[in-house]
């Protein structure tokens, strides 16, 4: 029997692919290959560049407790710093070998009786031990099927996929949507353009955002002392870890904290109509609550308009809204955000009896495995999001437990682990229990819910339980074939 070329295929070279790299080889593990599908590393950092494109956690959470950075120069990092830090992780921790990059995964079929994962790609087929897949929730950018959008004769593109060739001053803009990424690049584009028109469906939840720059004597001080730099970590940490209550416990007391998104709103907006057009109708916290100064003003402009009627048609050279207005665009972007079901199921899966990944469900047991597959890894997979906190301290525990199972199957020479259906639904009921009094329950739309209105997105708890839950790779709750 043919051995698999790979101990393990990463998939995806974001946050989540490179931290399960560097820790398969601080665990010894050094045969295995990183499948990026883009032509450079990097994740959600490398394919998002629209302006103003940055963080809204601080920079010293959003970032590898086994690599910090002391060198960050604002509190909320720029999408320049954020690539340029994955850079240094490829670097340091030596990963550039196994990165296969323009290689795009295609799906797998796990070969029963061998106990391996052959894996389709871009570039032909190659086989594993095991797959780890770190694809990440947000990578398919979702693009409204707007009436007549085949006859517009201007430039469209989607946020996440930035069309830098296009020169934007004195254009007639339209952005649909009005979402995280919008907040961010409309402040950046409205002084330039002739006219921006912004297509808002939902008024969001809007808090002003704390960021300013770090100094050289302060990055010298974290670069030289390091508990400081550990104080600073932990209490950004537990500054943003203090609100996992209201999202999950104490829902109903999110209604005080709305009034720092309405003073804030009340603050930059001073026309009546405009502030009731952008006061949310839905308890804050429901949908992500956005983080963003410059946003308000910008729509105050001359020549910024909110249109709150929907788009009824997209022409040659304009956009007809529900109302019969017509408004004339040249340029059209999209900031309609990304089709969030797990993304393994956007592509083929086929486990065990020729079962698909996420087919009917997206059950899945800490986030990390699902029954059916066995050896088949996720990184921060279903019910592992946050609203409140770093994914970064996420990834690091889901990457923790996934390596663990790794290298139980390589200590004990082991066909597979699969973990066992039973244990996998009474862990999702269990999950889905605690997430039924939570804010994101309480009756908005948001991307946390699916078509059913499930919630498989959020873990409902703080994040230090889900560190707890993945602590250690529970073997026992696995079938292991030998």
């Amino acid at each position: 029997m043919t051995a698999p070329q790979f101990e393990v295929v990463v998939i995806g070279s974001g946050f989540g692919g490179l931290c399960a790299a560097v820790k398969l080889k601080q665990a010894g593990i050094d045969n295995f290959v990183i499948l990026e599908k883009d032509a450079q590393f990097g994740g959600t950092w490398q394919v998002n560049t629209y302006p103003g494109c940055a963080v809204d956690i601080p920079s010293q959470v959003y970032s590898f407790s086994f690599a910090p950075n002391p060198h960050w120069t604002r509190r909320l990092a720029s999408q320049s710093e954020l690539l340029d830090y994955t850079r240094a992780i490829v670097r340091d921790f030596g990963l550039g070998p196994h990165l296969r990059l323009g290689v795009a995964y295609e799906g797998a079929q796990f070969e029963e009786e061998g106990g391996y994962w052959q894996v389709r790609t871009s570039a032909g087929p190659i086989s594993a031990k095991s797959v780890v897949s770190a694809l990440g929730a947000m990578n398919r950018a979702a693009i409204p099927a707007l009436p007549g959008i085949d006859t517009f004769a201007g430039t469209a593109f989607h946020s996440s996929r930035w069309n830098h060739d296009v020169d934007l001053r004195g254009k007639r803009v339209a952005v649909i949507g009005n979402g995280a990424s919008a907040i961010q690049f409309i402040p950046k584009i409205a002084p330039i353009v002739a006219q921006l028109d912004v297509y808002q469906r939902t008024a969001q939840w809007i808090v002003p955002r704390h960021d300013r720059a770090i100094g050289p004597r302060e990055r010298s001080l974290l670069a030289r002392i390091a508990p400081i730099r550990l104080l600073y970590r932990a209490f950004n940490y537990t500054l943003y870890e203090i609100n996992a209550p209201l999202y999950v416990f104490f829902p109903r007391l999110f209604r005080l904290a709305q009034a720092v998104g309405l003073r804030h709103l009340h603050r930059q907006v001073t026309d009546p109509l405009l502030r009731r057009q952008l006061t949310p109708g839905y308890t804050m916290g429901c949908k992500r609550v956005l983080v963003m100064s410059g946003y308000y003003p910008a729509l105050t402009r001359p020549n910024v308009s909110l249109v709150t009627s929907a788009v009824a048609q997209v022409r040659a050279n304009s956009i007809v809204d529900a109302d019969g207005g017509e408004r004339a665009v040249d340029v059209l972007i999209y900031a309609t955000g990304f089709h969030v079901g797990h993304a393994p199921g956007a592509v083929e899966v086929r486990g065990r009896g020729g079962k698909r990944l996420f087919e009917h469900d997206q059950d899945c047991y800490k986030g990390c495995a699902v029954a059916g597959f066995p050896n088949y890894f996720t990184v921060t997979g279903p019910n592992s999001g946050l609203g409140h906190n770093s994914m970064i301290y996420m990834i690091e525990s889901s990457v923790n437990y996934v390596v663990e199972a790794v290298k139980a199957i390589r200590a004990r020479g082991l066909h597979s682990v699969e973990v066992k259906a039973e244990v996998q639904r009474d862990f999702v009921a269990k999950v889905q229990r605690k997430l039924r009094g939570t804010i994101w329950n309480s009756g908005c739309k948001s991307w946390y819910l699916d078509g059913r209105g499930r919630n498989y997105a959020a873990w409902p708890g703080f994040t230090f339980t889900y560190r707890w839950a993945t602590r250690r790779f529970d073997i026992g709750n696995y079938v292991v074939r030998t």
